[in-house]
C-alpha cells in the first residue's frame, strides 16, 4: 500500500504496540500522548505537541479508556477543523470500547466540525496486549462499506480477525457482546477456581482438564492461567469491564433484549471497584469473589 499519514492517539498498553505494528508495516506515524515517556520504545513513531497538530493526517486513530476522553483530547482539533476544513475523505477511528449511541453522536459532531470532509468509523479490538504486540487482534468494525474497504489495509497491520459488522456503531456493539462474553466467562473461572481450591482441589489440574471439553475456551487459555496463579498485574485495568458492560446494559435496553447475565456480571465488577481491585488485571475478579466468600465465612450462621 502507498504510504500514508496517520495520526495516533493514545500510547497505553494497547496503543503503543499497535502504533509500532503501523509504523513497521511502512505507515507515516505521528503520534499524540500526555506522557512524552511512551515515545522511548516506539522507533518511527514521531511525536505531535498537540492532538490538533494531526490535523491534516489522512487518518487519525484514538486509542483512549473512553469517548469522553477522546472528546476532551480531540476538541482543539476539531477547533481547528472549524476553522479550516480538512481533507476530503479524512478519517477519525474510535478503536477504544465506547458506548454504540455516543459513538453515532460523535460522528455528526466530527462531520459538522469538518466540514463533511472527516467521517467516524469504529473500530474496537479484542486480543489484549498480547494480541497488540503480536499485530493478531479481532477488529470489529463500523463503516460504509467503502469507507471499510479503505481502511482494511491499514487494519491488517494490527490484526488478522478484521470484520465490518454494520455502519458506524455497530463495531462498538459488537465489542459490547464480546465483553459480555469475556467478562461473565472470566468471572464464571474465578468462581470455579475459588469452589476448587477451597474444596482441596488443585486449580491448574482443573483448568487444564477443563480446557480439554466443552467448557474449554481462548478465555480460560488466556486468563485461565492468571486466575490459578493469582497474578493480577495489569494487561488492562479491570474497572473497564464494568464500563463495557455498561454499554451491553444500554444497547440491550435500546434493542429490549434481556441480558440476565450480563445484569448479574455488572453487579459483580460494581463490587470489584468497591473493594479498590480496579486498577489491576480482569483476573482479579478471583480476589472480589474470595473477598465475598470471606465475608460470608465471617458472618455468624442464623442457625441454632
Amino acid at each position: 500500500m502507498t504510504i500514508q499519514r496517520l495520526g495516533f492517539v493514545g500510547l497505553g498498553l494497547m496503543g503503543a504496540p499497535m502504533a509500532s505494528n503501523i509504523a513497521a508495516a511502512g505507515w507515516n506515524v505521528t503520534a499524540w500522548n500526555r506522557s512524552e515517556a511512551a515515545f522511548g520504545g516506539l522507533p518511527g513513531v514521531k511525536r505531535a505537541a498537540t492532538v490538533a497538530g494531526l490535523r491534516d493526517q489522512d487518518v487519525i486513530i484514538f486509542m483512549l479508556p473512553d469517548l469522553p476522553f477522546i472528546e476532551e483530547a480531540a476538541a482543539e482539533l476539531l477547533d481547528s477543523w472549524r476553522n479550516q476544513p480538512p481533507n476530503p475523505g479524512t478519517a477519525v477511528v474510535v478503536m477504544s470500547s465506547v458506548s454504540p449511541t455516543e459513538v453515532q453522536r460523535f460522528g455528526e459532531t466530527v462531520g459538522e466540525a469538518s466540514g463533511g470532509n472527516a467521517v467516524v468509523v469504529d473500530a474496537p479490538v479484542s486480543g489484549g496486549t498480547a494480541g497488540a504486540r503480536s499485530g493478531t487482534l479481532a477488529i470489529m468494525v463500523g463503516a460504509s462499506v467503502e469507507g471499510f474497504e479503505q481502511l482494511e489495509p491499514l487494519f491488517g497491520t494490527m490484526g488478522t480477525t478484521i470484520r465490518r459488522m454494520g455502519p458506524l456503531g455497530a463495531g462498538s456493539l459488537a465489542k459490547a457482546c464480546n465483553q459480555l462474553i469475556v467478562g461473565t466467562t472470566t468471572a464464571a473461572l474465578a468462581e470455579a477456581a475459588e469452589l476448587a481450591e477451597r474444596s482441596g482441589m488443585d486449580v491448574e489440574a482443573l483448568f487444564e482438564v477443563l480446557s480439554g471439553g466443552l467448557a474449554g475456551s481462548r478465555v480460560l487459555e488466556i486468563v485461565g492461567p492468571r486466575l490459578a496463579a493469582k497474578d493480577y498485574a495489569p494487561t488492562g485495568p479491570a474497572k473497564f469491564m464494568h464500563k463495557d458492560l455498561g454499554f451491553v446494559l444500554a444497547s440491550a435496553a435500546a434493542a429490549g433484549s434481556a441480558v440476565p447475565m450480563a445484569s448479574a456480571a455488572i453487579d459483580l465488577y460494581a463490587e470489584l471497584k468497591r473493594q479498590g481491585l480496579g486498577d489491576q488485571d480482569l483476573a482479579v475478579v478471583r480476589q472480589t469473589i474470595a473477598n465475598l466468600g470471606g465475608a460470608l465465612a465471617a458472618t455468624p450462621s442464623n442457625s441454632n
